[in-house]
């Protein structure tokens, strides 16, 4: 998926592989904090011109993000010899004129629950990070002088 310098077994990723992976995957967490409480919400999102959009129904997620300063995007994928992990912090908006919820249908973006999910939030990023992983055997230590066996 990534090239790793040198065999290393992390790599930081860059914004522009950061992009690529969130593009390719529907799924995440959305993290919110509100009067010290952080609450974690499994949400399908997609991508609009680096811009992440996910749509929900009134309640506890709906109300977070309308009070929450920054909000947080974590999104993972595992394979058998890799893993990717990416976290979005941001700014969440709820699309409300008719332009942002057009631009928002045009997305196809589809409820896991067959339930009513009429509202939009857009999450603009100011922060991305992300690291990808390479599965191997756990490394052998060398032994030095001062341990025992050397």
């Amino acid at each position: 998926m990534f090239e790793h310098q040198e065999d290393e077994p992390i790599l930081v990723l860059d914004e522009d592989q950061i992009w690529s992976l969130l593009e390719g995957t529907q799924h995440g967490r959305l993290v919110t904090v509100v009067n010290g409480r952080a609450d974690i919400f499994p949400i399908n999102f997609a991508v609009q011109d680096r811009t992440l959009v996910f749509r929900t129904a009134p309640g506890t997620k709906l109300a977070e993000v309308a009070v929450a300063e920054q909000v947080l995007i974590e999104a993972d994928g595992i394979l058998s010899d890799q893993a990717w992990s990416v976290i979005v912090r941001g700014e969440a908006h709820r699309l409300e004129t008719s332009a942002e919820l057009a631009s928002a249908e045009s997305l196809g973006l589809v409820s896991w629950v067959p339930t009513y999910k009429d509202h939009y939030v857009r999450i603009t990023p100011t922060e991305l990070s992300g690291r990808h992983f390479r599965f191997g055997p756990h490394p052998e230590r060398e032994l030095g002088e001062g341990s025992e066996g050397g």
